[in-house]
């Protein structure tokens, strides 16, 4: 009995520990996103609608779209200095990180 109890107890570390590596790291993404925007200083805005990312940038030549793209974004727009990035649902987690980077 107690070999089992030792059993199940270790598959569900070993469970968790599956998990918690497959979650991404959403302030090393918020990193790289803002590396990505141009730096801290090129974002003058953000806001986030559902999956949504719209950043408004002071210089929008300074972004880097295949990286964005490589930290699974849907889809990027640009229009004028505005750049929209669909993330599903990690939007609202990122945009809570950045500003967090902002206030340091």
């Amino acid at each position: 009995m107690i070999k089992y109890v030792i059993i199940i107890a270790v598959l569900v570390l070993i469970a968790l520990v599956i998990i918690k590596a497959s979650k991404p790291d959403f302030k090393y993404e918020a990193n790289k996103l803002v590396e990505y925007l141009g730096g801290i200083k090129n974002i003058t805005n953000m806001e986030v609608s559902v999956s949504r990312f719209k950043v408004t940038l002071k210089d929008p030549s300074k972004v880097n779209k295949e990286g964005i793209q490589k930290l699974g974004a849907r889809g990027i727009v640009e229009i004028d200095n505005t750049i929209k990035i669909i993330f599903q649902d990690d939007a609202k987690k990122l945009k809570k990180c950045i500003e967090q980077l902002k206030d340091e």
